[in-house]
């Protein structure tokens, strides 16, 4: 039996993964349960440490990291991602794919650990490190993450990302209409109207009007940045320490796995389902 830390998961939010994973992962044998596995894996993300640190009550790192290596690689943990989304969704009275997505870019330091692989400056937010792009839906949720280095533009880095969401569109056949800032317009908006029109694509920029001596939440925008602000709630994310940007985009995913099981067993708790 392992300790309980405040990133273990409980048998309610457990059940919440363990219903979405392949039928032939439940069934082969193994010296560690899936369970402990996800727990491991959990704690690194919450706390921050590296992989050595893991609690010896917890599966081994050669364990862990293989894991999470085998499941970052071949998209296990961005499947969970957007499953327990689509479920989240429902919970909510909300179609299970998203009408809107909204885009936006957190420029995040990095360390000697992430080294010069794929980094840059942004010279805009006078960062060194790498840009998190995010596409969410209007309850924040991740439909579509990918990571560059910093000193990539928001209309360079959203062509790629609108591209990653072409390659997974049957998951979302209502998403048609995205919005963005100011950083995003120019050759961008005719991309997309040239690549993407027999789909319906449509980008629209959110313009920010100008008030003096007056902060404004520039609509939809508050949106990302809530997400932005979820994920950096976990120690793992609040800088970037990966040395490949395929790891940070998998955290990224199980932070929000993390939260939409925290959210489903509140509202098992509250009786709503």
């Amino acid at each position: 039996m392992t300790k309980k830390y405040t990133s273990t998961l409980t048998d309610a939010q457990w059940q919440v993964i363990e219903n979405k994973l392949p039928e032939q992962m439940l069934k082969r044998k193994r010296k560690w349960d899936l369970r402990f596995i996800f727990d491991a894996i959990l704690y690194v993300l919450k706390n921050g440490c590296v992989w050595e640190d893991i609690p010896n009550d917890l599966p081994p790192k050669p364990i862990v990291y293989y894991y999470f290596k085998t499941w970052r690689d071949n998209g296990l943990l961005e499947y969970l991602s957007q499953e327990l989304g689509g479920d989240y969704r429902e919970l909510m009275g909300k179609s299970r794919s998203p009408s809107v997505g909204i885009l936006d870019s957190q420029s995040v330091k990095n360390t000697a650990v992430s080294g010069q692989s794929q980094s840059g400056y942004d010279a805009g937010k006078k960062i060194k490190g790498r840009k998190r792009h995010l596409m969410v839906d209007t309850l924040g949720l991740i439909i579509v993450s990918w990571v560059s280095s910093a000193d990539w533009s928001d209309r360079k880095a959203g062509s790629w990302l609108l591209a990653k969401l072409y390659m997974n569109r049957v998951d979302f056949p209502r998403l048609k209409t995205f919005f963005a800032d100011g950083g995003y317009r120019g050759k961008l908006v005719e991309f997309v109207k040239n690549c993407y029109q027999r789909l319906g694509w449509e980008l629209k920029i959110v313009k920010k009007e100008e008030k003096i001596n007056k902060f404004e939440v520039l609509p939809m925008r508050w949106i990302v940045e809530r997400t932005n602000a979820w994920n950096d709630n976990y120690r793992r994310l609040s800088k970037d320490y990966e040395r490949k940007t395929e790891s940070v985009e998998a955290f990224i995913y199980l932070a929000q796995i993390r939260l939409i099981t925290l959210r489903f067993e509140k509202a098992i708790n509250s009786s709503h389902i």
